[in-house]
């Protein structure tokens, strides 16, 4: 049994974080948010050259057909520099759900378009205070058209289409959505986050085209979600060993008192915990990562296992790796709050860390919870 990643993805990972280190340094993250900027275009170009955002994408579809731990490597990179790119909503999300659920003429049209970076696709999903994921939508699909809100919607002001969770008479179904027709309006939301916008939008009477596979199939929906959620762990993971490292070189950097930082015990405790908490995610991400193409009927508690544990060690990194900069770590000319406001979008992306661990428990047999 093979507990570390394959040559090609050791490779993948190298050549991608070489690119963000390139691309993405935090100076260029700075700019961005200065500039009010809601993406990298030059970085978003670079990555579709390289053929990152076909990574999952089959290759009749123009994509390399990699598999889930693939694009978890890719993702975790994407999480260590913290990129201004909308990697995640429009190829982790939309295109999986596409590529899943969607006809032969869906992804004829939309597949291509997403692995060319021509595209930038999201998922509409929550609903605001009523829930992140709504039993029965109040968006609604009906005669070729879609009513409704869902906020709130990550780089929705990117993006040209939408993946959209509705209902069809009361059953759950995903519907494809033009987000450049005259029928859906978008209003920006503030966001602490800087470098991932939110959106809320409104459809009336836009028009969309229905993902047939997905109509009264909630558990596969599910499933998708579980998928989705296993590259949120990998891009935490990779935040988190940012942190790690990040708050390592300043302790050994700082001098207090005529010694180093890092020579005192209490900061290498802290330290040493941080860096278990990720690499415990970590292997749980990889698990999870298997699991998505090799074990169906593992992947709720793999999914649910590696989101808890890489939220949790992600929260944990970003606070430690502050609070060991001490003062200088709350400006803005330190690094660290990329990561920290990076952690509390991702913690709260794909619902709260309730719904997993309930997720979780109710996976264990014999127990009957079921996650709202």
């Amino acid at each position: 049994m093979n507990f570390d990643l394959a040559e090609e993805q050791k490779m993948l990972a190298e050549q991608a974080r070489g690119l963000l280190a390139e691309l993405s340094p935090p100076d260029r993250l700075r700019e961005l948010i200065d500039g009010n900027a809601e993406s990298d275009e030059q970085l978003w170009r670079a990555v579709a050259e390289l053929g990152f955002l076909g990574a999952s994408i089959s290759e009749e579809y123009g994509g390399l057909g990699l598999g889930a731990l693939d694009l978890g490597v890719i993702s975790e990179e994407m999480g260590r520099a913290v990129a201004a790119v909308p990697f995640y909503a429009s190829i982790v999300c939309a295109a999986d759900a596409i590529q899943t659920f969607g006809g032969a003429d869906q992804k004829e049209v939309w597949l291509p378009r997403l692995a060319s970076g021509d595209t930038v696709g999201t998922l509409a999903h929550a609903e605001g205070r009523q829930g992140w994921w709504p039993r029965g939508a109040g968006v609604s699909f009906e005669n070729g058209t879609v009513s409704g809100i869902k906020t709130p919607v990550g780089d929705a002001g990117l993006a040209e289409m939408a993946v959209v969770y509705c209902n069809v008479k009361g059953v759950p179904a995903l519907a494809a959505v033009d987000l450049t027709s005259d029928r859906v309006k978008r209003r920006k939301l503030d966001s602490f986050d800087q470098l991932r916008a939110h959106y809320a939008i409104e459809f009336h009477d836009a028009p969309a085209s229905l993902l047939d596979a997905s109509v009264d199939d909630e558990e596969a929906i599910r499933s998708l979600i579980d998928r989705i959620s296993v590259q949120t762990s990998f891009e935490a993971v990779g935040g988190a060993e940012a942190c790690v490292y990040m708050a390592r070189d300043y302790a050994m950097d700082r001098q207090i008192f005529g010694r180093p930082l890092a020579s005192y015990q209490a900061i290498k405790h802290k330290l040493a915990d941080i860096l278990v908490a990720t690499e415990f995610a970590r292997s749980n991400a990889f698990f999870a990562g298997w699991a998505s193409d090799n074990s169906p009927d593992d992947l709720a508690v793999a999914a649910s296992a590696a989101r808890l544990s890489a939220s949790n060690a992600y929260e944990q990194a970003a606070r430690e790796n502050l609070q060991i900069h001490g003062g200088i770590g709350y400006t803005f000319e330190a690094d660290c709050h990329f990561h920290y406001r990076r952690e509390r979008t991702l913690a709260l992306t794909l619902g709260p860390r309730q719904y997993w661990a309930d997720r979780l428990v109710g996976q264990i047999p014999g127990n009957q919870m079921e996650a709202a």
